[in-house]
């Protein structure tokens, strides 16, 4: 019974490996070597690009908006080498989303540059015009379960995020962020070499 399950997972990986060198590769606007694509839930692949050995999980939602209501927008989503996507990915980018190579992303989590106005109370939030601010995540970052990252954020290089954090703003180099709203807790000293709590 082993075997069986260990054939079928061998299977199964060059499965989603090959369709992304046979299929994928036409409808992307680039993809790199060694990507695995999951049976995502809802891709558009011509806002999408893929750097080498990028993998991402089941029921990923990864979707440019190219209009909404009356507005049309380019989006760019990029995917840099190595970063790694479990699974119910939520990606929605109307302008620029970019993830750093080698960063890793947990399950569940929800990444827009979109954010829905309020401001004409006669109309249902849903049919008023987007805005957008791009979305810039770094390398070597690790982000754990049911993070949400919202809008115009940016976050710098070897960051961690705990799980069920809420997202906005600016955050430097080698921090850990927590909380809804998210918020610094420790930073790396470079003089000091330690992980001082903030």
């Amino acid at each position: 019974m082993t075997l069986i399950y260990n054939l079928m997972l061998i299977f199964n990986g060059k499965w989603h490996r090959l369709k992304a060198v046979f299929w994928y590769r036409f409808l992307f606007k680039k993809i790199g070597k060694y990507c695995v694509i999951k049976n995502p839930l809802k891709i558009t692949p011509e806002s999408i690009i893929l750097g080498d050995r990028v993998s991402i999980g089941n029921n990923a939602r990864i979707e440019g908006v190219q209009h909404y209501e009356a507005e049309k927008f380019d989006p760019k989503i990029i995917l840099n080498d190595g970063v790694t996507i479990q699974q119910n990915l939520h990606l929605t980018c109307a302008e620029s989303i970019e993830i750093g190579e080698n960063t890793a992303i947990a399950a569940n989590v929800t990444i827009t540059d979109i954010h829905h106005p309020y401001d004409d109370i006669h109309l249902p939030i849903e049919q008023q015009n987007i805005t957008t601010k791009p979305v810039y995540i770094g390398e070597e970052c690790k982000i754990y379960n049911n993070v949400v990252i919202m809008q115009g954020t940016k976050i710098g290089k070897h960051c961690t995020i705990g799980a069920n954090s809420v997202v906005s703003g600016y955050f430097d180099d080698y921090c850990v962020i927590v909380g809804a709203p998210a918020k610094i807790v420790k930073k790396y000293n470079s003089e000091t070499e330690i992980w001082e709590k903030i």
